[in-house]
């Protein structure tokens, strides 16, 4: 599985290819940051979110784009530039007909260092350990955003069977409620007013002789 990572942000948006199945060894296939002037109007700005990450798409062709869930945070702006760079990051991702994947930093933090209270330090040094770096990648978005994709790639398993033991009970469910449905109807009548199979009584015998 080849997932790209998206840690989304206005001014800087984490970017970074990871490759591999879990219980495995991970390759790192590519790591960066899509970067917008701060001083640019927020469209223009937004256009160059989306051709950024439409380069990585074309050199790196991902199967999956794991994109960080937006949280609330105290600083409204903050959270509008990282959700508006979350949604174009999806878009383009969408309009490709990749699947996108969303996880909370807590999910990333606790999937990579086995904690959800870990540091933006801690992350870059297992990110550097699992994926065998010679050095942690800068700036923190970038380490991020690798850490999105090993994260999706050691939880998509588990997510999978969870997704089909979730179908399977429904189906089982949807199945029971039939059975039960069909067992309290009550039992269909012939044009002539008389239950399919019921038994003619003598006398109505010897009347229609």
């Amino acid at each position: 599985m080849r997932v790209l990572g998206v840690d989304p942000g206005l001014t800087r948006c984490g970017v970074g290819v990871v490759e591999g199945v879990a219980g495995r060894p991970l390759t790192m296939h590519g790591v960066g940051v899509v970067r917008t002037p701060p001083d640019a109007e927020l469209g223009h700005r937004l256009v160059a979110i989306e051709q950024g990450i439409e380069q990585w798409l074309d050199e790196h062709d991902p199967e999956v784009l794991a994109v960080e869930r937006v949280f609330s945070q105290h600083n409204v702006r903050t959270v509008m530039g990282t959700a508006q760079a979350s949604a174009v990051a999806m878009l383009c991702a969408s309009r490709r007909g990749i699947p996108v994947a969303l996880h909370t930093p807590s999910e990333v933090k606790a999937a990579v260092t086995g904690t959800g209270r870990a540091d933006k330090a801690q992350v870059g040094a297992m990110v550097t350990r699992i994926l065998r770096l010679d050095a942690p990648p800068k700036p923190a978005d970038a380490a991020d955003a690798l850490a999105l994709a090993i994260c999706h790639i050691w939880r998509a398993p588990a997510q999978n069977r969870l997704q089909q033991a979730v179908a399977q009970n429904r189906l089982q469910q949807a199945v029971a409620r039939h059975a039960a449905q069909t067992a309290a109807r009550p039992p269909a009548k012939s044009p002539t007013g008389k239950t399919p199979g019921a038994k003619t009584s003598t006398a109505q015998k010897g009347r229609t002789a």
